[in-house]
């Protein structure tokens, strides 16, 4: 009769393999020493290592004044919102038929103002073209696309060929057809060239607002020889038609004046001082654009107030 050992008790058995568990981690857990690679010199005539992979250039974002001008139910409600009181504030006048008109005399400043008489002169309404009754959506596009400094080149080549790639801007349409409704003669005093007159009466004929008839009813830079400046043409609509309405959407579309060498500030308190402060949405008309023009400059200094400045109080540590 053959005998076997003994099996060991339980307790025992567990205590052997659970010690036999902790010296197989240890094992596994003892760092690994690992022999420093030679140096090894380039082997004459050896390939090179390939270049670096190129990291591409990050893709161009759209611009935030584009966003909200173009794209934002914010822009189009203020739009609509400055053609609902344009068109309403225009009734009213063909109403009453004021004594003066809203173009400013020559000689007239912006502390002492002084209007165009109206007369029995027949009404119009004036406006600026670019970002007032047309969106240029096409050439904003390309500028998003393709940043770049203001090129004239390349404006003038959009004024030329972007004839479809424009839109009404939110209510001009609607504002435009009450007007003329109103026997009110609507009038474009746009900075685009008069060498693109063709091609500006298309492009705003084409978007649904014309007529436009340079010279008669639309009026450019480059009929006379003030350049940029509107006052001159302004005169010239004022000396054969009642305005009862001005719209744009840079103060240079009102008077000249406001450009003449301000910076910021000083150019904003015109705007808010008395007498000028009561044309606005009372004659005087701004549509919404944050994308460019003369109202884009300023740095820290003269936007924010040295007594306006603050920063969050500092913390006391525990």
């Amino acid at each position: 009769m053959s005998t076997f050992p003994t099996p060991p008790a339980r307790g025992m058995g567990t205590i052997l393999a659970l010690a036999t568990l902790l010296v197989g981690c240890a094992h596994a857990e003892a760092p690994v020493q690992v022999a420093p690679m030679p140096y090894v010199p380039p082997v004459e005539g050896a390939a090179p290592p390939p270049p670096p992979i190129p990291v591409p250039p990050p893709a161009p974002t759209v611009p935030p004044g584009m966003q909200y001008l173009f794209g934002s139910g914010e822009g189009s409600a203020i739009s609509l919102q400055a053609w609902r009181g344009l068109t309403g504030y225009v009734a009213q006048q063909v109403r009453r038929r004021p004594i003066n008109s809203v173009v400013l005399a020559m000689d007239a400043t912006l502390a002492a103002p002084r209007f165009v008489p109206c007369g029995r002169k027949p009404f119009a309404a004036v406006f600026d073209v670019d970002e007032t009754v047309l969106l240029n959506l096409g050439y904003e596009y390309h500028d998003a696309a393709n940043p770049q400094p203001f090129d004239d080149a390349r404006w003038d080549a959009w004024e030329k060929t972007g004839i479809g790639q424009v839109a009404a801007v939110p209510g001009a349409f609607q504002g435009l057809t009450a007007l003329r409704k109103l026997g009110v003669t609507v009038v474009f005093n746009t900075n685009r060239s008069a060498a693109n007159a063709v091609q500006t009466a298309a492009a705003i004929d084409g978007a649904g607002l014309g007529p436009a008839v340079h010279g008669e009813t639309l009026f450019l830079m480059g009929d006379d020889a003030t350049g940029s400046k509107k006052d001159s043409r302004r005169a010239v609509i004022a000396a054969k038609y009642c305005v009862i309405a001005l719209g744009g959407d840079q103060l240079g579309d009102f008077s000249d004046l406001f450009n003449a060498g301000l910076t910021p500030a000083p150019r904003r308190a015109t705007t808010l001082a008395a007498p000028i402060a009561a044309k606005w949405g009372a004659g005087w008309f701004v549509l919404p654009n944050p994308v460019y023009g003369a109202g884009l400059k300023g740095g820290f200094d003269d936007i924010f107030p040295a007594d306006k400045r603050w920063a969050p109080p500092a913390t006391t540590e525990k």
